[in-house]
């Protein structure tokens, strides 16, 4: 497979995003080829070798991408390879996650604010705001995907 320079400059777009989110490069990149890739599939040394990255760096990438739940393998009878790809029919389980965690955060910082003086009342303002906004979060979440989910129907 050949990749166009297009494409390319997309990985490393869609590899600079994800790393902005925390990710290593080589995992960004890994999740950039596979959204750009015409294949679904592909393979570990196709990976390597259309990124240009390690054997280790292409392992750690996607052991990391596996764990966390954005790539996948599948394997076919026969052939010994594992084929990786991106889990795209699971974006609302992984959006229900982040959903969970924001929830989790959101109870987090109420805690904090019952542990914190009066001294510093423009920092509490701002945590309290960004409270509220969670809470606000919380509540409109569910229904926006409802409301979303019966527009496609």
């Amino acid at each position: 497979m050949i990749l166009s320079e297009q494409k390319k400059a997309l990985i490393e777009k869609i590899g600079i995003f994800y790393e902005k989110l925390g990710m290593q490069p080589a995992a960004g990149r890994i999740m950039g080829l596979m959204f750009v890739s015409d294949r679904p599939e592909l393979t570990f040394d196709e990976i390597r070798e259309l990124l240009n990255i390690s054997k280790s760096a292409t392992s750690t990438a996607l052991n990391l991408l596996i764990e966390t739940g954005p790539v996948e393998y599948i394997t076919f009878a026969g052939d010994r390879k594992r084929y990786f790809k991106l889990k795209t029919s699971n974006w609302r389980d992984a959006l229900a996650q982040r959903f969970n965690n924001i929830i989790s955060f959101k109870t987090l910082l109420q805690e904090v604010m019952e542990t914190r003086s009066d001294k510093s009342t423009e920092f509490n303002s701002c945590l309290e705001e960004f409270i509220d906004f969670l809470e606000y979060l919380q509540q409109e979440l569910p229904s926006l995907l409802k409301k979303w989910e019966e527009s496609r129907k």
